[in-house]
């Protein structure tokens, strides 16, 4: 009869990509997770997986085999989880990727607490403003700030992510305020990443495509210089609320914001069979940041929006002049 052991290693080997990560995962060597894949293999009389040098890919009776292993597996995870009264120890090495500043700012002020409350996890965090194979990359969570694609991943939103236009009152003042999204074109932009912006206005949905004088792949630059008076960005609250309250920066374009689904997320791999450790991360994020994050404490941010969206619904009843 096959073991749990061996599903839990088929299925990490799945939701991790290769047997090297999975592996590192379990804390066993890739030589060990190969040989109980090969038995398995073995027992149930059929390939699993199509190997090449570089790739490990599922066969199509292993994909039948995987969505049923892990209904197992979940279960069983179910049945000790009852047995222990809710209070499952959530152990191992947890492995996260999210954008350097908001890891800074609001996920590193919070491990101490978080590993104080389950000492058996070791959590190893991957800082980058680019987006990661977590896949590939053996990564057990993404928390990323944007709006979600099509994906075959799970995402569970933990907080909204409020973005806005905002300068140094020195560089509007030397350069004046914008009125409109076409003023921006006359003013210096910093970008980050993507010059495609989706915002949220009086007009509904609008993409703007702009040239920056600075441009930059760190969200971590894009707020040193929009302080440093470079010019015009749009930014997330949960890095400039600070500098609005201080009156350092100043929201500008009120008008306009982020589009709809715009959010801070969880992203990871597997719907069906998720490991305890991951389990109460994601739940110790979602719990402190919440639908209304500590970071947007003190700000006004839908007022102006609104008014401006009322406004122009009622121009747009207004009878036409004869």
């Amino acid at each position: 009869m096959t073991s749990i052991a061996d599903l839990e290693i088929f299925a990490r080997v799945v939701t991790a990509g290769s047997m090297s990560a999975a592996g590192r995962e379990l804390d066993l060597s890739p030589a060990v997770v190969s040989k109980r894949i090969s038995h398995l293999e073995t027992r149930l009389g059929t390939r699993l997986f199509h190997r090449t040098t570089r790739q490990l890919q599922l066969t199509e009776t292993g994909r039948g085999f995987y969505e049923r292993v892990v209904q197992i597996l979940a279960t069983v995870q179910e049945a000790e989880a009852f047995v222990s009264s809710g209070h499952e120890r959530a152990g191992g090495s947890l492995k996260i990727t999210a954008p350097t500043g908001f890891s800074r700012m609001h996920i590193a002020p919070y491990l101490g607490k978080f590993l104080k409350q389950y000492p058996d996890l070791s959590i190893e965090i991957l800082a980058t403003d680019s987006i990661v194979d977590i896949v590939r990359e053996g990564i057990d969570v993404a928390i990323r700030l944007s709006e979600l694609d099509d994906s075959s991943m799970v995402a569970k939103k933990l907080a909204p992510c409020r973005r806005l236009f905002c300068a140094t009152p020195e560089y509007l003042k030397e350069h004046g305020t914008p009125k409109a999204l076409a003023d921006l074109s006359k003013h210096k932009i910093i970008i980050e990443n993507n010059t495609n912006w989706r915002l949220q206005g009086p007009e509904g949905i609008t993409s703007l495509k702009l040239s920056g004088e600075i441009k930059t792949n760190s969200s971590e630059i894009v707020h040193q210089a929009l302080l440093a008076g470079c010019g015009i960005a749009l930014r997330s609250t949960w890095q400039v609320r600070d500098e609005l309250l201080s009156k350092k920066l100043v929201q500008i374009l009120p008008q306009y914001r982020e589009a709809p689904g715009v959010a801070v997320y969880a992203i990871y791999p597997d719907k069906q069979y998720i490991p305890a450790r991951l389990r109460v991360f994601v739940d110790f994020l979602a719990d402190i940041y919440g639908p209304t994050p500590y970071w947007d404490d003190g700000l006004v941010l839908d007022s102006a929006p609104r008014l401006a969206l009322k406004k122009a619904l009622l121009k747009a009843e207004e009878p036409a002049e004869a």
